[in-house]
């Protein structure tokens, strides 16, 4: 990709991007690309490919791309723990997991008041230790991208506390909650609602709420509006800017909501993570492939 693949909406966006820095396509081959998760000890990044079933490894320091496990209950979105360990949203299981240091795999979530969960989407852990997760109904509304069924709860936003393992909802008002991300101070969260991608007419946005001490969310009011075709996952630099992936690629968005600039991205892109040695790097989730580039602007550390 050229440097006129960079669209800028803003000054502000001039500071954020080096034009002679181009979009570089590092694998292709998935059906769905999704969920990339950063691991800087290994320096390599996993993603989902849900419809066919696995996680794959990206190494950034020899470009290899390997298998990582398959199947993988038809994962979704991933994150790092604060003690280094993969936590993951699993169509397939209906659940949220994590893979601890030896391998074993743990039960996070899989059901609130007694029934299944619907298909875990995104997941953030915060700082106490609690976990913070989508779920939407995107894995069983076919055998795509998981296992068909109807679904047993509403499309919630859920918490699961640190300590005890205790399930909350702390949002019930969105139609498709997808990508969500803590601000660095972790007093915000900010949500992406995502039916308009999925429903005609329906909203598409990031909304943002405040986050109370006893971890209930308060507030929310919508911060910024997608201007193409749905937002999907979010991450934030430590500026505190939002990066959203976007039908047309990924969208800079300041903290006040304003749309300042987009790095285009040939497919329609899912996920997006900061990676490299300085979290400079932009890993793109997108449709068949994993794309890169490298930036002027630090991701937020989150572990």
């Amino acid at each position: 990709m050229a440097a006129s693949d960079y669209e800028f909406l803003d000054d502000r966006f001039r500071a954020c991007v080096n034009r002679t820095s181009h979009v570089q396509q590092l694998w292709t081959g998935a059906r769905w690309t999704e969920g990339g998760v950063y691991f800087p000890a290994g320096r390599y990044v996993l993603f989902s490919d849900i419809p066919n079933d696995r996680l794959m490894r990206y190494d950034e320091t020899d470009g290899s791309v390997s298998v990582f496990r398959s199947p993988c209950g038809y994962t979704n979105g991933h994150t790092v723990d604060r003690q280094g360990r993969l936590v993951s949203c699993e169509h397939g299981g209906r659940r949220v997991s994590r893979t601890e240091h030896d391998g074993r795999i743990t039960l996070i979530a899989d059901s609130h008041q007694g029934r299944k969960l619907n298909s875990p989407n995104d997941v953030v852990v915060k700082s106490d230790g609690s976990i913070w997760f989508t779920d939407p109904p995107f894995g069983i509304l076919s055998d795509y991208e998981g296992h068909k069924a109807e679904p047993e709860n509403g499309f919630n936003v859920y918490r699961v506390d640190g300590q005890s393992g205790a399930i909350s909802v702390v949002a019930d008002s969105f139609i498709r909650p997808n990508g969500l991300a803590f601000s660095r101070d972790e007093k915000q969260l900010y949500i992406v609602e995502c039916a308009g991608g999925r429903l005609k007419g329906a909203a598409t946005n990031i909304q943002v709420f405040d986050v109370g001490d006893d971890g209930t969310l308060s507030n929310g009011k919508e911060l910024a509006e997608c201007t193409a075709g749905r937002f999907d996952g979010i991450r934030l630099d430590t500026e505190g800017r939002i990066w959203g992936a976007t039908d047309d690629g990924i969208h800079c968005l300041d903290p006040d909501g304003t749309l300042i600039g987009k790095i285009r991205i040939p497919e329609i892109c899912a996920n997006l993570v900061f990676g490299g040695p300085k979290r400079n790097m932009l890993y793109v989730c997108a449709t068949t492939s994993l794309y890169g580039v490298l930036l002027h602007v630090n991701g937020a550390k989150t572990f």
